[in-house]
Order: structure tokens, then sequence, then C-alpha cells
């Protein structure tokens, strides 16, 4: 089987640091708040030119403490795409906070200024743009819109670490510190992951640092002095050093991914039925995920046709936000959902990680067109 990732291929050509990394602070017994912990924080800050970064256990808690840090009030609004992972859209309600739904660039599979725009109330608070499968949101409009209403920004940029995004004026930043926050996970198929969970939260304002960090730590500024009701977030010592081992890593990581992008689109471009994933002008694309669009119907019988031939394949995301049951009666839609509900009938990501061969990808090329010259 053809695995749509291999996390024991990338391991074993950094097995020995990561090894020594992970034996390091068993033999420290330094298990939590480590300074493997404040190391990699640090790297992580020199890598993504954001001024402060606070660890946290997960992705899904970047997100939770970065909105519980802007002090909203229970019905207030939060923008969110509603072709995204849940987790985007589950710590609004679970803050009380409720999600206002937007629709998304059916090219692009992030959500546009204009959308966007049109979803905003005078209960609006924030905004979370997802730069989804590995390239930018257009930051730009959706700053300029935040700050023309007087909204933050919380960039949830789980799946895009690495990209860049450049303003019309030239200048350049990377996804996640453009925002009042941007959100990372750390899950292992990330393209920066660690072999748990873990997650950051990456900020420029030195008073929102202060308040997730103090958040994420039960809401204290130091031991057994609480200033506010918080949380237990924090990353693991052992997953902070094998992430300081990876980090040194993730600009190769990421040239892998872009070469073998680069062939699928040149072997999958122009085939009847299929769709290579669109470049946006304003950013770069790191290729969390590689995903085609599938016409027709014939999305699911591919993906049977290709595990048939022993590749495997997934579909991110199979049904969108709004026809989840667990939002149902507590979600505002901000326009009609059409595109999210038609991309989740398409999508379809097939193999894309940094130990893919030339010969392994014509293979499933090769079944791509095979099956798309008898369906098509």
């Amino acid at each position: 089987m053809i695995p749509i990732l291999d996390l024991k291929g990338q391991y074993l050509r950094i097995k020995d640091e990561i090894d020594s990394a992970v034996a390091n602070v068993i033999d420290s017994c330094k298990f939590i708040n480590g300074p493997q912990v404040k190391e990699f924080a640090e790297q992580l800050a020199e890598y993504t030119g954001a001024k402060y970064v606070i660890p946290v256990a997960n992705g899904t808690d970047a997100l939770q403490v970065s909105l519980m840090s802007l002090r909203l009030n229970p019905g207030d609004e939060i923008i969110v795409p509603s072709f995204t992972y849940i987790a985007s859209a589950e710590v609004i309600a679970l803050l009380n906070l409720v999600p206002v739904m937007v629709d998304v660039d059916y090219n692009s599979f992030n959500p546009t200024a204009e959308n966007i725009q049109r979803a905003i109330s005078r209960n609006t608070k924030a905004i979370i743009p997802v730069h989804l499968f590995g390239q930018s949101c257009p930051m730009e409009g959706i700053l300029n819109i935040a700050k023309e209403h007087h909204l933050h920004v919380i960039e949830d940029n789980a799946q895009s670490i690495g990209a860049e995004y450049t303003f019309q004026d030239g200048t350049k930043a990377m996804t996640g510190t453009m925002g009042t926050f941007g959100c990372l996970s750390f899950f292992p198929s990330k393209n920066l992951g660690c072999m748990g969970d873990g997650g950051a939260i990456l900020t420029n304002d030195y008073t929102m640092a202060e308040r997730a960090r103090m958040i994420a730590s039960h809401g204290q500024s130091m031991k057994y002095f609480h200033e506010m009701v918080g949380c237990n977030s924090r990353l693991d010592t052992i997953q902070a050093a094998v992430l300081s081992v990876k980090l040194k890593y993730l600009n190769e990581y990421t040239k892998a991914r872009q070469k073998a992008a680069e062939f699928y689109d040149n072997g999958l471009a122009g085939i009847k039925g299929i769709t290579i994933p669109q470049r946006q002008k304003n950013s770069t694309h790191v290729f969390h995920q590689y995903t085609i669009k599938v016409s027709e119907g014939k999305r699911d019988g591919l993906k049977q046709f290709l595990l048939d031939n022993d590749i495997q394949t997934m579909v991110y995301y199979p049904r969108p936000l709004q026809r989840q049951q667990a939002f149902r009666g507590i979600v505002r839609y901000g326009d009609n959902l059409d595109i999210s509900e038609q991309l989740s009938n398409e999508v379809l990501s097939i193999p894309m990680h940094t130990e893919l061969t030339e010969e392994t990808q014509q293979y499933i090329i090769d079944k791509i067109k095979e099956y798309a010259e008898n369906n098509f």
C-alpha cells in the first residue's frame, strides 16, 4: 500500500538526532516545562518572525486560548469558513460564542475577503481565516476589513507553517504572524509534526502574549497566584525536543513537498475530469495536502479504484461544517455555502509527503489517468 503519509520514512532519516534529543529529556527527568520547551519557542519565533511564541498542548488549544485571550462575551460572533476541520469552529461554540460560517473560494479552498465582509454584523468580534492545505488566505483584504470594523484576526495556521504571503507593496510575512494571533498544530501528520500532540500560539502583541501565557497555565502569572480562570495546556518537553530537531529540516521538507507537487502538476494537468490545485499569486504553497477535484460525481469511484490499486487517499472534508449535527441551532450563516457543499463532494487528497519518489508518483498518476480515460 502506498500511504498518503510516510512518518516512519521521515523519522528514519533523522533517527539518531531524534533519539538523542528524546534520551536527553528522559535522562534529565524534566518532563514538564523542561528547558527544551523554551528553546523550541525561541527557535520557532526566529523561524516565523513572530515576537512571541506560547507553546501549548495542541492546535485546538491554541485556538481556544487565543479566543479566551480576547475576553469576549457569550453571544459574540466569530466568522469562520465552513470548509475546514471542525476545530476551527468547535472552539467558538465551546466558549458560548456564535460561529458565523462563510463560504470559500472554489479554487483556493480558502475564505474570501468578500464573503467575510458580507457576514459582518454588529455582534462580530473576530475572524478566523484558515490557511487550508498549505497556502495563505487573502490576508491583505481580510486585515483591511478587520481594521475597518475593529475586529481581531486569529489565523488558523495548522496546515500552512512556512507559507509566505506577499502584500501589494512587496512586503512579506509568514502565515500565522499577521493577525492578533496565529495558531499552529504539531500533530504528527503536519508539515512540522511531533510524535504526539503539540501546538503553539504566535503573536506580536506583548499584552496578548502575556494573557495567553497565563490562560494556558491555569490563569496564573506566577505559581499559585491566579489572576483569571484559565486552562492547562502545555507542550510536552519530549515533543519540544523532537520539534527542535525537525524544525531544522522544515525548509528542506517544504522543498521536497513543492517538488513532488510540481511532478504531480505536470503529470495530472489536462486530464479530463481532474482539476489540480491552484496556486494563489500572493502566497507560496507548502503542500500540507495535494488535493485534486474530481468532477461528475466520480470522486468516490476514483478513491475506490486507487485503493484497489494499493494507493491510499483521503477526503478532507466529506461533510462541510454547516451540515454537522454539532452545530445545529447555534450558528449563523453569513451567506449561502454552496461551494463548501460542492467541494465536499469533489475533493480528494492523494499521497503527499517528504519521502515520495518520482517512481511512486508516476504510478499514482498513471492510475488516475487510467480511471479518467475509462470514466469521463
